[in-house]
């Protein structure tokens, strides 16, 4: 998953302890998932779906190295559209997106329950 700018300054932020900038910790790290399929742009600050996009809150965050992995699971009533966009997020609505994705994951709908699970990597 790609960084965005503001994603790149709150890893900065972070980094360097400043308060200013809401962590990834558990009970503040999001998935969104969306259904436009906008091309990536570091400038993006939010999932790029006119109204076919939802925020949900993390139930596993976790770090191994240099890799941020994010879990969480849609209920059955939950995201029923083509999901063609991820973005992990610090914060329900508003706040950061940290990173984001293109990529067409199918069509959910009412019948099921989907785990998503996403992955930012932070490398030189």
């Amino acid at each position: 998953m790609a960084l965005t700018n503001a994603g790149a300054i709150a890893l900065a932020a972070y980094a360097i302890g400043d308060g200013s900038v809401t962590n990834l910790a558990s009970g503040n790290a999001y998935l969104g998932v969306g259904d436009s399929t906008t091309a990536f742009s570091a400038a993006h600050t939010d999932l790029q779906a006119a109204t076919n996009k939802l925020r949900k809150l993390c139930t596993t965050v976790s770090r191994a190295s240099g890799v941020l992995t994010f879990v969480t699971t849609f209920g059955t009533s939950e995201a029923n559209f083509a999901w063609e966009e991820v973005g992990v997020f610090n914060a329900s609505s508003a706040g950061t997106m940290v990173g984001r994705k293109v990529q067409a994951l199918g069509t959910k709908t009412s019948a099921s329950s989907w785990q998503l699970t996403k992955t930012v990597t932070v490398s030189a």
